[in-house]
C-alpha cells in the first residue's frame, strides 16, 4: 500500500448497503442466541449499538474479540497495557454469551464488557458515538469492513493483534484486491501470530511497514485460575489414584480417548480420566459414548465427585479448566486427532503438565515446535499410540518428571515477549502522546 491511500470501492459500498438491508434478520438471529442463554434484553440491545454502561471520563482503548478463545487470549495483554498506561480505561467487546460470562470472571482492572455491534451503519455509528474510543485493538481475524472504516474515520488508531488469516480467507480477499487494500489500510499495525500469518497478510495487500511478526498471544496469557477448594475436594475423592486429562475434545475424538483409557485400565485398574469436552452441551452424547465403551462415570455439572467405581469424570462445566490441569500430571489436548487445528497448549503448560497431542495442530504449529524439541510434548495418532504414551509416562515417573520440567521451562521463557508487544502497540497507536492523554470529547 504505497502512494495515495486506497479509496472506498464499489464493492465496499455494496457491502455497506447490504448490511443495512440485512440488519433486521441478523439482529433477530443474534438476539435469539443470546436469549437462549438468558441474557437480559438491555444487554442484547448492545448488539444494535445501544450501550448499557456510561463511557468513562478518560482515554479509552477498545478491544474487540469474537468469542471465548480470542477474548481470553487478550485479557493478559489488556492487564499489562493497563499497568503501562495507568490513566487509560478499557472496553472489551465480544459476540457470544459464553465469552461474556468468562470475561466477567477474569476482567482486568479499569475494564468493562459490552457485546460488540453488528457490522451495519446504525449499530456501529451508535456504538462509536457513545464510546468514542481513542484506539481500537481487534483480535485474530476480526476484519469487519464497516466497523474498521467507521472507527478509523472517528479518529481512533487501529491495530490487529494475534493476526491469523487462513489460506481460504486470503484466496477470498484476493479476488477483490482493491477492497482488501482499502480495508487493511485502516490498520496502523498488524501483530501476527507467526510468519505464515505475516505472509498471508502481505499477500492480501497489507503495508509491509505496518506488519510485525510476533508470537501467539495465547502464549502470554496468565495461568488459568485454580479453585483450591474444588482441587482439594477432587484430591480427596481420588486419593492415591493416578489421573490424566483429555481436554477440549471434539466429536469423533472421544471414542479414541475412551478406547485408550479402557486399554490403560488393564495395567492401571484405578486410573481416572478427566474428560473435558470442548463443548459441554454435548454431555449427553458423550455420556452415551462412555456407556457404550463399557466404562463407568460421573458428571461434574451434577455436583458429583468421582467415587472408587467411576473410571471417567466428565467435566462438563465452563471456567474450571485450570483446576483440572492442576489435578493431573498428563494432559492430552483435543482438536488434534482430526483436522481441526488443535487448541491452546499454553494453559496446560502453565500448570506443568506433560503434553500429548494429535498430529493436526496447524493453528499452533509454531508453538508445538519448541515443545517437541524440548521434549515437553509428544505426538500420537490413534488410540494405540495414545495408550502407549500415557502408559509409558505412568509407568516411568522419572520420564514424566523430566517431561514436566521441560514444560515448565517452556512456560517461563515466553512471558518476556509480552512487554515488547505492549511497547509496539503504544508506539503504533500513539498511546503515550499528550493527545492520547485527553478524552476525545475534549479535543479540538
Amino acid at each position: 500500500m504505497s502512494g495515495a491511500a486506497p479509496r472506498p470501492t464499489g464493492l465496499f459500498r455494496v457491502y455497506r448497503g447490504a448490511t443495512r438491508l440485512l440488519l433486521p434478520l441478523a439482529a433477530r438471529s443474534v438476539a435469539k442466541k443470546l436469549r437462549a442463554h438468558d441474557v437480559p434484553e438491555a444487554r442484547i440491545a448492545e448488539r444494535q449499538g445501544h450501550a448499557s454502561l456510561p463511557r468513562p471520563d478518560a482515554p479509552l482503548i477498545w478491544v474487540h474479540a469474537a468469542s471465548v478463545g480470542e477474548s481470553l487470549a487478550v485479557l493478559t495483554l489488556m492487564t499489562r497495557l493497563g499497568e503501562r498506561l495507568p490513566g487509560h480505561e478499557f472496553l472489551i467487546t465480544s459476540g457470544t454469551a459464553t465469552s461474556a460470562e468468562l470475561i466477567e470472571k477474569r476482567m482486568p482492572p479499569r475494564c468493562r464488557h459490552q457485546f460488540g455491534p453488528l457490522d451495519a451503519p446504525g449499530p456501529v455509528d451508535r456504538f462509536l458515538a457513545h464510546w468514542r474510543p481513542d484506539a481500537a485493538i481487534f483480535v485474530e481475524s476480526e476484519i469487519w469492513p464497516l466497523m474498521l472504516v467507521r472507527t478509523r474515520a472517528s479518529g481512533a488508531r487501529l491495530a490487529l493483534v494475534n493476526a491469523r488469516l487462513s489460506a481460504g480467507s486470503v484466496r477470498g480477499w484476493s479476488k477483490w484486491p482493491k477492497t482488501a487494500a482499502y480495508v487493511l489500510d485502516q490498520f496502523a499495525l498488524f501483530l501476527t501470530q507467526n510468519r505464515a500469518s505475516t505472509d498471508n497478510l502481505l499477500a492480501m495487500g497489507a503495508d509491509p511497514a505496518r506488519v510485525v511478526t510476533g508470537i501467539n498471544l495465547k502464549s502470554t496469557s496468565a495461568p488459568l485460575p485454580v479453585d483450591q477448594s474444588t482441587l482439594a475436594a477432587l484430591g480427596t475423592a481420588l486419593g492415591s489414584r493416578p489421573v490424566w486429562v483429555a481436554s477440549s475434545t471434539h466429536a469423533g475424538e472421544e471414542e479414541t480417548v475412551l478406547a485408550a483409557h479402557k486399554a490403560l485400565l488393564a495395567q492401571h485398574p484405578d486410573l481416572c480420566l478427566l474428560l473435558v469436552p470442548r463443548h459441554p452441551d454435548r454431555r449427553d452424547e458423550i455420556a452415551g459414548l462412555i456407556a457404550r465403551a463399557g466404562l463407568t462415570h460421573c458428571t461434574r455439572s451434577t455436583g458429583a465427585l468421582p467415587g472408587p467405581q467411576d473410571q471417567v469424570y466428565l467435566a462438563d462445566t465452563l471456567g474450571e479448566l485450570g483446576t483440572w490441569y492442576a489435578a493431573a500430571p498428563i494432559v492430552f489436548m483435543g482438536g488434534s486427532l482430526l483436522p481441526i487445528g488443535g487448541h491452546n497448549p499454553f494453559e496446560p503448560a502453565d500448570a506443568g503438565a506433560a503434553l500429548l497431542t494429535g498430529p493436526h495442530v496447524t493453528n499452533f504449529a509454531e508453538s508445538y515446535a519448541p515443545l517437541f524439541s524440548l521434549g515437553a510434548a509428544r505426538e500420537v495418532k490413534d488410540a494405540r499410540e495414545l495408550t502407549g504414551a500415557v502408559g509409558a509416562l505412568l509407568g516411568h515417573p522419572d520420564t514424566l518428571e523430566r517431561m514436566r520440567a521441560a514444560v515448565r521451562d517452556f512456560a517461563t521463557r515466553r512471558q518476556s515477549s509480552l512487554d515488547e508487544m505492549v511497547e509496539t502497540l503504544c508506539t503504533a497507536l500513539a498511546l503515550d502522546t499528550a493527545e492520547a492523554s485527553l478524552p476525545r470529547r475534549d479535543r479540538t
